[in-house]
């Protein structure tokens, strides 16, 4: 098959580039020290930022809903697959967010080609920050949507493309809250601004700041102070934080009603399954009123920039659960991940395309279910294997430049 021989050689060019992706088998539940490949580890590469992914209380309401609901949907929302559980849901992640509606999909992934594909059209401008998650990227191309990118997190060169503009088409500005792979967050108040100055609207995919950021886990908006008037357009995910699955939609009734209409990742995909929604119900509850994991997970973060700091890695800039530590070449990341591995430690290998070229990192993910005992092991492992390989000449400090995050 020519198909089979083109896409030989393509998997051919990711081994020889040391950018081959390859799964683990994740032998028991996720938690800071689990089994993956028959090997006991110390993991720092999960998104569970709460610790909520194996709650048994999740458990509980999982079971609890299957037996309620059923496990599968069984048809799309807009047939007759949208059950009571899904209805609640919906209301919960409306108030949790301080919005008029949410809408459920079934990934993170579907929200965005849904949201996206359902509010521009061919012709119509889509404004990307530069380091901007695949989903939402893939989003624009496939609307047609014409498209640019300003530098990453500068409002200022957002507004100049935004004064360029000379026609009458729709032009929605589209960036990530907390970005995935920096741990950085947007300046959401400045590209509020220019957004309204010049008649632009503005969606803000949350998936990294739901539950971690804010007075009630609401994400960077509730910390910024915006509201659904200032961001019209808020994606949102049930598998990080939260502990779950699927994703959502909020804002207006217009705007929730439009994508039950014209979303088709929405119209033509059977829905979540009910008994995930009913668990999701629970999570929200142990968000609101578990307040110290949110707290715990700051002071780790706080803790571990801290120690970091004292003992000379170069993380870069991040008040989130997201922690880079930037290394540049591909080769000199692997090698470094490697040896924390053979110590027992996992962290997230990072390389492009995922990141701009020259920028492969270590993500160390932080959860509030590690301890500072599991922070201390971390930085004596990873502080011996940096100055041993710095030694050697393996690594050497990196610093992002401006260039670097130029994604072509």
């Amino acid at each position: 098959m020519i198909i089979e021989e083109k896409l030989r050689a393509r998997l051919d060019g990711r081994h020889a580039r040391q950018r081959y992706r390859q799964r683990r088998l994740l032998q028991t539940p996720q938690a800071p020290c689990c089994r993956i490949d028959g090997r006991d580890v110390l993991a720092f590469c999960s998104n569970d930022y709460l610790g909520l992914a194996a709650d048994p209380r999740l458990a509980e309401a999982l079971a609890e809903g299957a037996r309620r609901f059923g496990v599968g949907g069984g048809a799309s929302h807009v047939v007759n697959g949208h059950s009571e559980a899904h209805e609640r849901l919906e209301h919960a992640l409306a108030e949790l967010t301080g919005r008029s509606r949410a809408l459920l999909f079934s990934s993170g992934y579907q929200a965005n080609l849904g949201a996206i594909g359902a509010l521009v059209e061919r012709g119509d401008r889509v404004l990307h920050d530069r380091l901007n998650h695949a989903s939402l990227l893939d989003g624009a191309q496939l609307a047609g949507a014409r498209f640019a990118r300003y530098r990453h997190g500068d409002a200022a060169h957002l507004a100049t493309l935004l004064t360029n503009s000379s026609d009458d088409k729709t032009t929605l500005v589209v960036s990530d809250g907390v970005f995935s792979m920096d741990g950085d967050i947007a300046p959401l108040a400045a590209l509020s601004d220019a957004c309204r100055c010049h008649q632009a609207d503005l969606m803000i995919d949350d998936a990294h700041g739901l539950g971690v950021l804010g007075d009630h886990g609401g994400g960077s908006l509730e910390q910024a102070g915006l509201d659904q008037n200032d961001v019209p357009v808020l994606v949102g995910t049930l598998g990080k934080a939260l502990g779950t699955q699927g994703a959502f939609v909020a804002g207006s009734d217009t705007l929730i009603e439009g994508l039950i209409q014209f979303a088709r990742p929405y119209v033509y995909t059977t829905s979540l399954s009910p008994a995930l929604a009913w668990a999701t119900l629970v999570s929200l509850e142990i968000v609101r009123q578990e307040p110290g994991r949110r707290h715990h997970l700051h002071d780790l973060i706080a803790y571990f920039r801290r120690g970091a700091h004292h003992l000379g890695l170069p993380l870069m800039t991040s008040p989130t659960p997201i922690q880079p530590l930037l290394i540049g070449h591909d080769a000199a990341m692997l090698t470094l991940a490697r040896a924390l591995e053979g110590d027992g430690i996992l962290v997230g290998a990072i390389r492009p395309p995922t990141v701009p070229e020259g920028s492969a990192r270590l993500r160390i993910s932080l959860s509030s279910a590690h301890t500072y005992a599991d922070i201390d092991r971390l930085l004596d492992v990873l502080v011996m294997h940096w100055h041993r390989l710095m030694t050697n000449g393996e690594i050497y400090p990196h610093s992002l430049s401006s260039t670097d995050q130029e994604i072509s």
